[in-house]
């Protein structure tokens, strides 16, 4: 998928281990360490040779500025993570990864999409516009550096 715009031309490709430096790049700076969410460069390294794990970068005249890893097992597919540098957000990148993945979901058979997000996190409006809906609620699932604690919310779509 390649957009452009009147200025820049947005590419999202397939990615790999080798592309682990600009994931987390683009990681260690989209993920607020005060919520815990981000993944270490092992956690990445150690799914990406697993069946049904995609990693998609998005790229602005060839700069990574975005990324998502998702998963797919049977009939569901789940969105690990997706990310979007700081200075790239509002630009329509997060939707473009985000299509990417029901595209690449519904490709391989999957019915059923789901995806786990922090309560409070923006990036809850972009995955309602994009017919996500929240299932359910993990209480204290993500615990930040200061030791807080924050609730998770399961969205899901079905295709």
């Amino acid at each position: 998928m390649t957009s452009t715009t009147a200025q820049s031309t947005l590419a999202l490709s397939q990615a790999s281990g080798d592309d682990l430096d600009a994931v987390m790049s683009i990681m260690n700076t989209a993920f607020d360490t005060q919520f815990g969410e981000a993944w270490t460069r092992a956690q990445c390294a150690g799914i990406l040779p697993m069946s049904g794990v995609r990693l998609t970068l998005a790229r602005l005249e060839g700069r990574p500025i975005g990324f998502s890893l998702m998963r797919h097992v049977a009939d569901e597919a789940e969105l690990l993570l997706i990310a979007v540098a700081p200075e790239s957000r509002g630009t329509g990148v997060g939707s473009a990864l985000l299509v990417r993945f029901v595209e690449d979901a519904a490709t391989a058979g999957a019915s059923r999409l789901h995806l786990e997000v922090r309560d409070g996190n923006e990036a809850v409006n972009l995955y309602d516009r994009h017919c996500f809906k929240i299932e359910g609620r993990r209480t204290k699932y993500y615990r930040g550096q200061d030791g807080r604690q924050f609730d998770a919310l399961t969205m899901v779509r079905f295709l």
